[in-house]
């Protein structure tokens, strides 16, 4: 039999197949194994050829900051993936890897990748045409390195900026989160009119499966604890948390990934109701539900103990496809035996099977499982970094701009004598690009290519300026030039997860105390660069003559001095309430006891306040 043949024969094989027939076709031919083996997603770092091939392993993933590939170009990462999917074609029945990846904000592993702001930066722009053009962008930079499956978009309502993944978050206001669900479009295509609600979609080779998550209700922790407890009626939990997730289903999205939290005390990871009865049922989800990394481990205490037990409750709970991601024999081992047994009966596992199959041939996977090496020139071009920079530009949000009315302290002077550059965050790439860039916590300095706010100063200002650059200037400094005004970059220093959680939300490594001594001897303006509100004090407040919120913008600095010196207006406004101390928090709009600093969707422009909503 000829390979034609072959093809004719094996409906599956067929790419002129309808998916269904395919996804039938393909199932009744798998054994048990075989089926497991999809429903299993492993780390490159411990995933040999052979276990990929003789496992019929599903997908892999990388770790953020796992070897072997952390310091590898793109392209080296595309001719390991391609090794590993070669090992999947050659399986048995041919089924390719879904090869997984947290490209967040770009594809943020990559050295000299495009990162863009995070979130709560694009959640500022309230821009939905913006963030399906950046999704359609960090696609292509994706395919370009080989992997196909980004865990990405976070489109978790965060409703407590102590949270330490509140930057992840689009805002506080379920309909900002609701509109930026555009950027799925971005990442997986646009489905055609008609395309029926919550079947998958991924319209080709330039686009990759998107993943929501966390479902559901990671952004309502109690005190904003990771992984923490969410404590609502079911009709809230709708109403403010699962409402984007409708977005994300009409969108086509193709994969859904559980939360580490708990609802009522209960783990997302082991809900039958909400990811079953709700999440599959009524809302009619087709794709396939994917855990979070090492989650199973979560379900029992000690961590990791009694993995037996996690992997019946997890999968019976709705869970498809197990990101293990390390030992996965054993994950394997368990759950054939809990089919065996009868523990876990096989209608569960083929309707997980069907639903991983569903997304691959969607994906175009069996058509086309590798890589294609002809968009490599697209990480980091030109096109896809001024893209990053005008996102930069929209996210600005002006606090303050003056001391007193009618006498605004921007737009800056290009020409100005002299000028001092100073603070932690003003020369720091990987301060400014935040966690998940590079690393899973992100890291200090010249971590990646892109342009500091100092980079972008010395650019823009004329021929005759100096301009100074000192950190922590000396008293010397502060005391004996004659500076036509200050710009001191300040904020938090990257974080991811847990390691974020934050209680008291002060300007880290003394920069109140930063601002306060420059401010008592130069005209001042204060870049804050952070993935959340942080406190600023009434008295710290009065003393800058202006104050603009960056968020985490990533590597296009120039976006921050396109505002600065009036060639673009500040468009930004509020994702997030802005507290005035920690003790009021949660505060939200709406609450009746809500008297902010700055309220939820706050933002002056050179020619006036604007207008909340």
């Amino acid at each position: 039999m000829n390979q034609v043949e072959e093809t004719m024969s094996c409906v599956y094989k067929n790419p002129n197949a309808p998916i269904e027939d395919r996804i039938k076709d393909l199932v009744s031919r798998m054994t048990l194994q075989e089926k497991v083996g999809q429903m299993t997603q492993i780390e490159l770092c411990v995933a040999t050829l052979d276990d990929v091939r003789n496992l019929s392993i599903g997908s892999m993933v990388s770790g953020a900051g796992k070897e072997p590939l952390e310091k590898a170009m793109a392209s080296d990462w595309a001719e390991t993936i391609d090794r590993f999917q070669q090992a999947a074609v050659d399986s048995r029945l041919g089924i390719p890897l879904a090869y997984g990846i947290d490209a967040v904000h770009g594809n943020n592993r990559f050295y000299g990748a495009t990162i863009f702001p995070h979130n709560i930066g694009l959640g500022a722009t309230g821009d939905a045409d913006l963030a399906q053009r950046i999704g359609a962008a960090v696609a292509l930079e994706v395919r370009a390195s080989g992997i196909h499956f980004n865990f990405a978009p976070c489109v978790a309502v965060c409703r407590d900026p102590r949270w330490g993944r509140c930057y992840e978050s689009f805002s506080e206001d379920t309909n900002i989160v609701r509109k930026m669900t555009s950027i799925i479009t971005g990442l997986q295509g646009q489905p055609p009119v008609g395309h029926p609600k919550g079947y998958p979609f991924v319209a080709g080779r330039y686009n990759v499966i998107a993943c929501a998550k966390h479902f559901v209700g990671d952004g309502g922790t109690e005190k904003g604890i990771n992984e923490g407890n969410t404590i609502s009626s079911y009709d809230e939990l709708e109403s403010i948390h699962m409402a984007p997730y409708l977005d994300c289903l009409y969108k086509g999205v193709s994969t859904v990934m559980a939360s580490y939290s708990s609802w009522n005390g209960c783990k997302l990871h082991a809900h039958h109701f909400l990811l079953t009865e709700i999440l599959k049922g009524k809302l009619g989800f087709k794709g396939f539900l994917i855990s979070d990394w090492k989650a199973l481990d979560r379900l029992s205490e000690p961590r990791g103990s009694n993995y037996r037990r996690c992997v019946y409750t997890a999968i019976n709970a709705g869970i498809d496809m197990v990101m293990v991601p390390y030992r996965y024999k054993q994950f394997i081992e368990d759950l054939i035996s809990l089919v065996e047994s009868g523990q876990i009966q096989m209608t569960r596992i083929d309707d997980a099977v069907e639903r991983i199959l569903r997304v691959k041939f969607v994906a175009g996977l069996f058509e086309y499982p590798f890589s294609d090496r002809s968009l490599l020139d697209t990480i980091g071009c030109k096109l896809h970094r001024e893209l990053a920079r005008e996102a930069v530009r929209k996210s600005l949000v002006l606090l303050k701009n003056g001391k007193n009315p009618g006498k605004p302290f921007l737009p800056l002077e290009k020409n100005a004598e002299r000028v001092l550059i100073a603070g932690t965050h003003a020369n720091n790439l990987g301060y400014q690009c935040g966690g998940w860039t590079r690393y899973w916590q992100g890291s200090s300095g010249r971590i990646t290519t892109g342009t500091t706010i100092l980079d972008a100063f010395r650019e823009v200002m004329g021929e005759k300026t100096e301009v100074i650059y000192e950190k922590y200037p000396s008293p010397n400094t502060l005391s004996g030039q004659n500076f036509s005004f200050a710009i001191v970059g300040v904020g938090e220093e990257p974080y991811a997860e847990s390691a974020g959680d934050n209680s008291e939300l002060v300007i880290p490594v003394n920069g109140s105390e930063l601002i306060s001594t420059i401010a008592d001897r130069i005209p001042i303006l204060v870049i804050l660069i952070s993935g959340r509100p942080l406190v600023i004090e009434p008295w710290l407040l009065e003393k800058m003559d202006a104050l603009v919120a960056a968020w985490l913008p990533g590597t296009e600095g120039r976006g921050i001095t396109d505002v600065l010196f009036g060639d673009y207006e500040f468009e930004g406004r509020l994702p997030m309430t802005w507290f005035r101390t920690t003790q009021e928090l949660p505060i939200n709009k709406g609450d009746n006891s809500c008297d902010p600093l700055f309220p939820l969707g706050f933002g002056l422009t050179y020619e006036t306040e604007k207008p909340t909503e």
